[in-house]
């Protein structure tokens, strides 16, 4: 037997078609919309994320900046404390410097040279004296530039020649006068020349007076 199908079997398979189309619209429509969903939630998790590392920085940031603030404040009164130490130091250093200075005038002074006045103003000291030859004053010259841990940078102001009579004697002496001016060096180490002064005192006391004896003599 022979069946023939009168039914419209084309609009059926167009009417399938189109469902199946729309079907796989709908399909895709809810996949984009649960893709787009989970990556809306993924971004706002690292968006929050974010944030939070952005606040923790941000109070990091602002703990740090006092902690730098307070260090400023103390490397400020460190220097501070420092600045008040050196002028401590320098004062203790300043104080001995008289002991030192007819200390090392003793020991750099060459036979022949009479010292009549020694002015000191800060680090600068004026000297003047007689000598007996020019010589003996260019040997006190080379010495307080060479043989001194004290004093530097001598320069000759004035010399001239005089006559003089000789103490205790109608004999007068054809002597050369002079003055000079010298720079007196501070220690390195103030505190260890001031543990030391005792013992520069005491070797510079005879010194001294024999200095002043001389000068007296010579007067």
């Amino acid at each position: 037997m022979i069946l023939i199908n009168l039914l419209p079997h084309r609009e059926a398979r167009r009417q399938q078609r189109k469902q199946a189309f729309f079907a796989g619209i709908g399909i895709s429509a809810l996949a984009g919309a649960a893709i787009a969903l989970v990556w809306y939630t993924a971004v706002n998790t690292q968006i929050s994320t974010q944030e939070e590392r952005n606040q923790f920085l941000t109070s990091e940031i602002k703990r740090l900046d006092a902690q730098i603030a307070d260090v400023a404040t103390l490397k400020a009164e460190i220097e501070a404390l420092k600045a008040r130490q050196k002028a401590v130091e320098d004062l203790q250093a300043d104080r001995n410097m008289p002991v030192y200075l007819l200390n090392e005038l003793v020991k750099q002074t060459p036979e022949g040279v009479y010292l009549t006045s020694v002015r000191q103003n800060g680090q600068q000291v004026a000297i003047t004296g007689v000598a007996q030859t020019n010589e003996r004053i260019s040997e006190f010259l080379r010495n307080a530039a060479s043989n001194s841990p004290w004093l530097e940078k001598p320069q000759l102001v004035e010399i001239r020649a005089q006559t003089m009579q000789v103490a205790g004697s109608k004999d007068q002496r054809r002597m050369f006068a002079f003055s000079m001016g010298v720079t007196l060096k501070r220690p390195a180490a103030p505190g260890g020349a001031a543990s030391g002064v005792a013992g520069a005192a005491s070797d510079a006391a005879p010194a001294a007076a024999t200095a002043a004896a001389a000068s007296t003599a010579k007067r």
